[in-house]
């Protein structure tokens, strides 16, 4: 069937089916050798996407590669390069505070390049992989900040400034850890120099030229001593010579032997002076090399004096601030104290007046309601209901109407009996003072009831006598 099929399709037709297949075989050919990448040596190769998983079994977000090739995964994978190139950056630290509370500064020049080291290069591909190289930069430099305050905080100015070796250490441990956690290492720190506002570094240098110079005056001093004295020996021994001959010459032995004296009595005298000269030169360098100590120690005196002066008005405004700040949170506590007793008052008497204008809204509310009640009672008849309540309060009205003569003095009362009719008056005398108040007989009749007999009784013609046109009342008690 097979050579059926052949026989078939037309020798034409084999040939385009050859070659579309070996066209199909080049492009694919093609494809896979354009996504074989080489790393270039000064550059780090980030492939990204699905990438594998790492040792502890999580997906890893990246690979890195330096040095070598790797084949990306079309539509999988996608790749980047870091540049290894080094990068310098200048970092002018200014106002650093050290140990001894001096702000100095410190310029200087770090470079930094992308890590090599497969832990930090990961870091790199993590976090620097899209970043250009000015904000590459940029976070460097604000790192290094920030560790070089660090590092100058902890040291004294004269270690930094002797101990350059130890300062650099340090700042090499501190900075590169602090770069390594973005990918990044520390090729090179230089501290171009060291200075400060308030001159207390070049006192120090001040102080150490004073003392090289010293120490030189005073070495020159005893070089020309020790050469004074030379000359002085070698000259007596040419003169002994000189005199111990001529003394054998002319004078034979005796004028060899005063010869010999004179010439012993000038050489002590030679070195004397020589003594004296030494002794005078040295003396002289001396005194030079106390002064200039005097005068640098001086000048470190007053550097010292401004150091001191400037902390303390540092303390004292620091405390006068802290003072002003506890006032004014003081003030701020007492007025919210004030304003909150304030408000808690003025609830509290909110709160009371809405009780009691409850209370009286519940007082007069039982009140309607009995009124009500006492209405519904009389059959709704309302006067009746009036003379009810009358009568419940007829005890009260008949109190406020004794109140009115209770505190009469009867024992200060003088009654001139004028005997009326050949009877006395003064046994009426206490019914007509209850009687001149009418309207007690008034609200008795309102209710439908009349005053007990031994208080009297009032006339009938009484109540057409309030109709006079005086207004006066004829009524008298029985």
């Amino acid at each position: 069937m097979k050579l059926t099929f052949l026989n078939s399709i037309p020798v034409g037709g084999i040939v385009g089916i050859v070659a579309g297949g070996l066209l199909l075989i080049t492009l694919v050919i093609v494809l896979l050798a354009t996504r074989y990448k080489k790393c270039p040596s000064d550059k780090v190769m980030v492939i990204y996407g699905k990438v594998g998983k790492a040792s502890d079994g999580t997906a890893r977000s990246a690979k890195c590669i330096h040095g070598g090739a790797a084949f990306i995964v079309p539509f999988i994978q996608g790749y980047s390069f870091l540049d290894l190139t080094p990068i310098s950056i200048q970092v002018d630290l200014k106002n650093a505070l050290s140990r001894q509370n001096i702000r100095i500064d410190v310029p200087s020049r770090f470079t930094v390049a992308i890590s090599t080291e497969q832990g930090v290069m990961q870091n790199a591909a993590e976090r620097l992989r899209s970043l250009p190289i000015n904000e590459i930069q940029r976070l460097a430099e604000d790192i290094i900040f920030g560790q070089l305050r660090l590092i100058i905080a902890t040291m004294d100015i004269e270690e930094i400034n002797t101990n350059r070796d130890k300062f650099l250490e340090a700042v090499s441990i501190n900075v590169e850890g602090e770069l390594k956690k973005i990918g990044l290492r520390l090729i090179n720190v230089n501290v171009t120099d060291i200075n400060d506002e308030s001159g207390y570094i070049e006192s120090l240098g001040q102080e150490a030229a004073a003392t090289a110079r010293n120490d030189a005056k005073k070495s020159v001093a005893e070089k020309d001593r020790d050469g004074s004295i030379g000359a002085a020996n070698a000259n007596k021994d040419e003169r002994i010579q000189v005199a111990a001959a001529n003394s054998e010459a002319i004078d034979g032995e005796n004028r060899s032997k005063v010869l010999i004296s004179q010439s012993n009595a000038k050489l002590r005298e030679a070195e004397a002076e020589a003594n004296r000269a030494a002794q005078s030169a040295e003396f002289i360098a001396q005194a030079k090399a106390n002064e200039e100590a005097y005068k640098a120690e001086q000048q470190a005196e007053l550097e010292r004096a401004k150091r001191e002066r400037a902390t303390l008005e540092a303390d004292v405004l620091v405390n006068a601030e802290i003072q002003k700040k506890k006032a004014e949170i003081e003030a701020e506590a007492e007025a919210e104290r004030i304003r909150r007793k304030a408000q808690g008052e003025a609830d509290a008497a909110y709160a009371k007046r809405v009780a009691e204008a409850k209370g009286l809204l519940e007082i007069l509310s039982k009140q309607a309601e009995g009124f009500g009640k006492i209405i519904a009672a009389t059959g709704g008849k309302s006067d009746d209901a009036v003379k009810m309540l009358i009568a419940d309060k007829i005890e009260d009205l008949v109190s406020k109407q004794v109140d009115a003569i209770k505190n009469l003095k009867i024992d200060k009362v003088t009654v001139w009996d004028s005997m009326q009719d050949g009877k006395p008056t003064t046994a009426n005398f206490l019914s007509g003072m209850l009687g001149a108040v009418p309207p007690l007989n008034e609200l008795f009749k309102m209710s439908g009831m009349e005053l007990p007999g031994y208080l009297g009784k009032v006339d009938e013609k009484a109540d057409d006598a309030k109709k006079l046109p005086e207004g006066k009342s004829t009524a008298k008690t029985k």
